[in-house]
């Protein structure tokens, strides 16, 4: 007969075998993890090389220049505009977020945003100009020229719409490889997979534009657009949740979960854009199918689809390189004892 001490060990052990032990170590530190990064990257937005140009007369142009730039901790990387509309346009075009527009006829100026960039980038751009033009006794109004929708009130749709996308995509990739085994067992399953996965993605992009579109009026922007934005959002994520699967089976869920929960959603630039957030998140966030996601949205949805190149792109390469290592794992042979084996035989 047992001892007491040593039923229990047993029990222990049984219950709790030696990979379920590391599992729920790796789910510790996933959540470790998932609270530095979120409250790393949103808890103290302050500007890095927030891009505002200068419309000024050429004698006043330098010394507005130069007093941007000196604003501390490289908050600012002022450049300089010819006219007051093409300052707008540049803004609109995405390659700055916000114009001084110097009035020489009188001591208002005006400050040129595009909230619909990011009402924080907008706000920390008056607060620098107006702070900046009352050392000079001036004062500043300002003029939004990308505002958002009505309801679209804190700028904040194109981004969760780009998180469910990518939150499906992921949860059904692991759906699939829970039920019908990690790794197809053969290429022909592969196709089948990844054929699922498509049609899925078409599904969501469609309803989830039209959830954030017609029916809430979050949104604006070409419903085309943003529903084939929503299925390449989709099966990116997708087929790289499934090529993690293949080659980490159910580890792969956990790493998918840390590339696109813990580092993506944070580093996105759906709360703050890209100027607002620390080094690490500011560097990271294009590059991620989150963050190139949500400027893709934000895109269509409010800048006539300027600077969609570079987003589609990453998001492009993360869907290629999914497809292709799934591929080269499903090649290389099926995992012993996978399921689908299993039901095969």
């Amino acid at each position: 007969m047992a001892a007491p001490g040593q039923g229990f060990v047993a029990e222990l052990k049984g219950a709790v075998t030696p990979r379920a032990a590391l599992l729920v170590i790796a789910v510790l530190l996933l959540q470790i993890g998932f609270i530095t990064s979120y409250v790393g990257a949103l808890h103290h937005p302050t500007p890095h090389n927030l891009s505002i140009a200068v419309v000024a007369p050429p004698q006043v142009s330098p010394k507005l220049v130069q007093a941007l730039d000196s604003v501390p901790d490289d908050a600012v990387k002022a450049v300089t505009a010819p006219d007051a509309d093409t300052a707008a346009q540049q803004i609109k075009d995405q390659k700055i977020y916000a114009a001084l527009v110097v009035n020489p006829a009188g001591t208002e100026d005006t400050l040129l945003t595009g909230s619909a960039r990011g009402t924080s980038a907008a706000r920390a751009a008056e607060t620098i100009t107006v702070a900046l033009e009352k050392t000079q006794g001036r004062t500043v109004k300002v003029e939004d020229v990308a505002p958002l929708a009505k309801g679209d009130t804190n700028g904040l749709s194109a981004f969760y719409l780009v998180i469910g996308w990518c939150v499906g995509g992921y949860l059904v990739a692991s759906i699939l490889g829970i039920s019908a085994g990690s790794k197809p067992a053969n290429t022909h399953r592969a196709v089948i997979r990844l054929g699922v996965l498509a049609l899925y993605s078409i599904a969501a992009g469609v309803l989830g534009t039209l959830i954030a579109g017609p029916v809430l009026d979050a949104l604006p922007g070409s419903r085309i657009g943003l529903s084939a934005l929503g299925a390449l959002v989709v099966f990116t994520v997708g087929a790289f949740t499934m090529a993690l699967q293949c080659l980490f089976d159910i580890i792969g869920i956990g790493i998918a979960v840390l590339v696109f929960v813990v580092l993506g959603n944070p580093s996105a630039g759906g709360v703050y854009p890209a100027p607002m957030m620390p080094p690490f998140w500011r560097a990271i966030g294009a590059w991620i199918p989150n963050g190139a996601g949500t400027s893709a949205a934000k895109s269509i949805a409010y800048f006539g689809s300027t600077n969609l190149a570079m987003p589609i792109a990453v998001l492009a390469v993360w869907a290629l390189l999914g497809v292709a290592v799934t591929f080269l794992a499903v090649l290389r042979g099926p995992r012993s004892g996978g399921r689908e084996l299993v039901a095969e035989a």
